[in-house]
């Protein structure tokens, strides 16, 4: 039962996010917590979502990861995703820091139940979900590994302390048309510096405009995201308005 409610607030944020949600999903060899389809303009995004309602005490482990990245490949998902009401051990941490995939602890879902706590759950009763997560009966190291941590980890902290930083930086740079704004600036900086420096011809600075455009389009959103999926969908459009931008700047 309590699992059940962790499933439904995930998915309900999903939803609200925009995508298509099937729960308790069946393949041939496994069963999917939450397989979610996201349709954009360059094609479905698929997304696997593993929800374990554990103990604070224990953290999820890699067996729970690598069985995750397998139904992803096949399913064909872009993106793998694990919810936990703990946290995760650091070998754990480290294999998904080098692969598609976004731990969310709980502080993660802390953070979540924040920004939908104004819709259908609110924050009470996602602590009260997690207070009533269960204990494993295994303590197996393949498994799950069990230790007492000092202090709660934070998957989030890359965007606290940039946010305490330049809180307004930070708004821009998460702001698609902030993000257009600066990536014209400085494609149109950079070519207009590189053909002062250098003798070329206007067809060439258009192509430079062009792929510097590309590169800080994407890059941009991977240094501020760092999900591949929304790096994509995100940065292709971005690429499309600039270029678009460029196309009536050069006609005109």
């Amino acid at each position: 039962m309590e699992k059940n409610r962790l499933v439904e607030f995930v998915a309900k944020i999903m939803e609200e996010s925009g995508f298509k949600v099937y729960k308790n999903f069946k393949t041939s060899r496994h069963l999917i917590d939450i397989y979610g389809v996201l349709s954009t303009v360059l094609g479905d995004v698929g997304v696997v979502v593993a929800c374990k309602n554990y103990d604070e005490r224990w953290n999820v482990g890699l067996d729970v990861l690598k069985e995750m990245e397998m139904v992803a490949k096949t399913l064909k998902a872009s993106k793998v995703v694990i919810v936990t009401t703990s946290g995760f051990t650091d070998k754990a941490i480290n294999y998904a820091s080098r692969r598609n995939m976004k731990l969310i602890d709980r502080d993660g879902l802390m953070s979540l139940a924040k920004k939908f706590s104004k819709k259908d759950y609110e924050i009470d009763e996602t602590e009260e979900m997690m207070d009533e997560a269960y204990t494993p009966k295994s303590s197996s190291k393949s498994d799950i590994t069990y230790h007492f941590t000092g202090g709660k980890r934070s998957l989030r902290k890359r965007d606290r302390i940039l946010g305490s930083w330049a809180p307004n930086v930070v708004n821009i740079l998460k702001s698609t048309p902030g993000l257009i704004l600066i990536v014209l600036i400085l494609s149109w900086t950079i070519t207009y510096i590189i053909g002062s420096m250098a003798t070329t011809t206007p067809a060439v600075l258009r192509i430079l405009l062009i792929l510097f455009s590309a590169l800080l389009s994407y890059g941009l959103v991977l240094m501020i995201d760092r999900d591949f999926a929304v790096t994509l969908i995100k940065g292709s459009t971005i690429f499309f308005v600039s270029l678009l931008v460029y196309i009536i700047l050069i006609i005109f």
